[in-house]
């Protein structure tokens, strides 16, 4: 019996940041280098700002009714170009950047233009469409990870670039092949 509680007061016994999760790598997750997995790692942050605080998150007031803004005590660098202010808004996490001009990151990043009109660009592309399961219900999902690049007029002279991770029911008419997690589009390069 003594056996089996080794391994249990062997882990009490490690300092608590050997044993917390795995740190979350920002710059992968803005830069559509994760998964819906792992980006789900970021909703008790966006629900608890202490939480955002213990990462080394600023919550900055809310300027823009649809993102939760921080400032980060230490820089990233992500597209090429250090940040140090980042966004999450719904299933997206987002570095803004300081570029007044949003159309030549996106070329940089070879995105498709949305919407470029009276000051408001939008583009993006999705890099991952894959049949999965849900490992809570067992039913069929699609997952899915788009890149984009925008701008916004409550942020001027910023430039809005990261990723939406999510997980959606196939279309009625779709028969997706959720065993074989087979991609429906081509994964980034």
């Amino acid at each position: 019996m003594k056996n089996l509680f080794f391994p249990l007061a062997l882990l009490a016994a490690l300092p608590a940041a050997a044993r917390a999760e795995p740190a979350i790598d920002l710059p992968a997750l803005i830069e559509c280098r994760q998964s819906v997995s792992e980006f789900t790692a970021l909703a008790p942050i966006a629900a608890d700002p202490l939480k955002a605080v213990a990462l080394g998150w600023r919550p900055l007031p809310q300027g823009n009714l649809f993102m939760n803004e921080y400032v980060l005590n230490e820089p990233i660098t992500v597209f090429g170009r250090s940040a140090d202010h980042i966004a999450m808004a719904g299933a997206s996490i987002i570095a803004l950047l300081d570029l007044p001009d949003p159309h030549p990151l996106a070329d940089e990043l070879k995105l498709e233009t949305g919407y470029d009109a009276d000051g408001k660009f939008m583009a993006g592309r999705e890099l991952v469409s894959r049949d999965v399961v849900d490992a809570e219900t067992g039913e069929p999902m699609i997952e899915s990870v788009i890149l984009s690049v925008s701008n916004v007029k409550s942020h001027p002279g910023k430039t809005l670039a990261g990723c939406t991770y999510s997980l959606d029911l196939p279309a009625e008419d779709e028969a997706p092949d959720a065993a074989s997690g087979a991609d429906r589009a081509t994964p980034q390069a």
